[in-house]
């Protein structure tokens, strides 16, 4: 093999090493998408999570959905134009207990758009536990501005990709104030239950 040819071969190979690269990072195994399935008693809704953007937020969610502590809490907060608010209180409005807060993710990217679902939490922006909201409207004074008591906002870590009819219809329901609470549904809003799609896909077929 003369010089001249080797160096030929060696020029490709390098100049070609970049497509390779690019080719596998293009074929690598894309991040499973969870679809949870919600279910009110004013109809269903399906959410798909993010946890390439929010993968702590999402695994959290997860775990109460698994767990089915969803099972019988109530959308307690609803506001036209706003959101609709549940997963921690009962029809009773009692509020059911609940593992550490998480850290928020709020600084992902996401926007708190319609049709998004992110976490509730209090002030304290690393608050949230198991509460969460959806957006009915596009509200960006929710966003993550800066890493600052104010800046933080509030982490979004999904969408809802069907049943948004169900969504605006809880959001249109006369609220009232019980106990304490504001802007809460005349006719309690149950979450029957909540699972994932891969648990729906593992239950046993009939005959």
């Amino acid at each position: 093999m003369n010089v001249q040819f080797f160096l030929l071969l060696l020029f490709l190979l390098i100049a070609m090493s970049p497509f390779w690269t690019c080719c596998q990072m293009v074929h690598a195994e894309p991040v499973q998408q969870p679809k949870v399935h919600i279910v009110t008693s004013m109809g269903e809704f399906v959410i798909q999570l993010n946890p390439q953007a929010a993968p702590k937020t999402v695994d959290n969610f997860l775990s109460y959905v698994n767990s089915g502590f969803y099972t019988n809490t109530t959308f307690h907060r609803v506001i036209k134009q706003f959101m609709i608010q549940g997963g921690g209180l009962s029809s009773d409005l009692k509020s059911k207990s609940t593992n550490d807060p998480i850290p928020n993710e709020a600084d992902n990217g996401l926007k708190n758009l319609r049709g998004t679902i992110a976490m509730a939490r209090t002030m304290d922006p690393n608050s949230a536990t198991a509460q969460f909201f959806i957006n009915t409207k596009n509200n960006s004074f929710l966003d993550f501005k800066a890493k600052t008591m104010q800046g933080w906002g509030y982490c979004v870590f999904g969408m809802v990709i069907s049943g948004m009819d169900v969504i605006d219809a809880i959001e249109n329901v006369e609220t009232t104030s019980i106990s304490g609470h504001d802007d809460v549904p005349k006719t309690p809003i149950l979450i029957q239950k909540a699972f994932t799609e891969d648990t729906l896909s593992k239950q046993p077929s009939h005959p």
